[in-house]
């Protein structure tokens, strides 16, 4: 680019060769308010870019603004608000759009499991009550959601994704997976014909994990009668919120 060219730019946004090699490595904020060319982190985002990270007038970061990914750099800085004037939009990839329905189990752990399969790149996690959920677990689900959006928020801005994956509403198994899109597949202890890799396709996946225990039998021929299909991460038998964050990994690895 010549000199002529590069003064023609807004000197907002000029930029030299050495900040090109750092864009894999900028920050990327989920802007909690957008409008044109501008966007603001508030609340705790705002408090955490403030005051931990210490931003400052001029800094850069990708915002990620609803379905786009701009270059941001920030105008204003105060302890409940940072504002940006947003530049150009940003490559980003389109991830296979994968639901995950996650038997309610041991909060930590379950939480555990949110923050991981988000930051691999799931797109929803619907909470499912399973016959096999601790009652009080069942009973104190729907009051921990908030939490759990949180969390997957958090996640999501750490591992750059450009949007947060949703968190449903906690509902009974029948409901939950009722409503789920595209080739549907629950992971069954007893399946011993049928891999998880061999079945995922590039297309809508929905995956199914059970909790603590495993799925009943019942609750089997429930997934059978709704369409579902049986599959297998392997002999072990591994823990649920490991088995959530393995399935999603295998999915998104051999769905491509």
């Amino acid at each position: 680019m010549s000199s002529t060219e590069r003064g023609s730019l807004p000197a907002l946004f000029l930029f030299d060769d050495s900040d090109k090699l750092s864009a894999m490595t900028r920050r990327r904020w989920i802007a909690d308010e957008y409008e044109g060319d501008g966007a603001a982190l508030t609340g705790q985002n705002a408090a955490h870019l403030a005051r931990v990270l210490r931003a400052r007038v001029g800094q850069e970061f990708d915002i990620a603004v609803g379905d786009r990914v701009r270059r941001g750099r920030i105008t204003s800085v105060a302890e409940d608000r940072v504002d940006f004037a947003l530049g150009e939009d940003l490559a980003i990839g389109e991830a296979q759009p994968i639901t995950l329905c996650l038997a309610v189990f041991k909060f930590d752990r379950f939480e555990w499991a949110v923050e991981k399969c988000t930051e691999i790149g799931v797109a929803k996690i619907v909470p499912v009550i399973a016959r096999r959920t601790e009652p009080h677990l069942a009973k104190a689900a729907t009051k921990r959601r908030e939490r759990w959006e949180k969390i997957a928020r958090e996640a999501a801005q750490q591992s750059r994704r450009s949007s947060v994956p949703e968190i449903a509403e906690p509902v009974k198994l029948k409901i939950g997976i009722a409503s789920s899109p595209g080739l549907r597949i629950v992971l069954a202890e007893n399946e011993r014909q049928v891999m998880l890799r061999d079945v995922v396709a590039p297309e809508p996946l929905a995956l199914a994990v059970g909790p603590e225990g495993g799925w009943t039998p019942e609750e089997l021929e429930e997934f059978d009668t709704q369409g579902w299909k049986r599959a297998s991460l392997g002999e072990t038998i591994l823990r649920a919120e490991t088995a959530a964050i393995a399935a999603v990994a295998v999915a998104t690895a051999f769905g491509e």
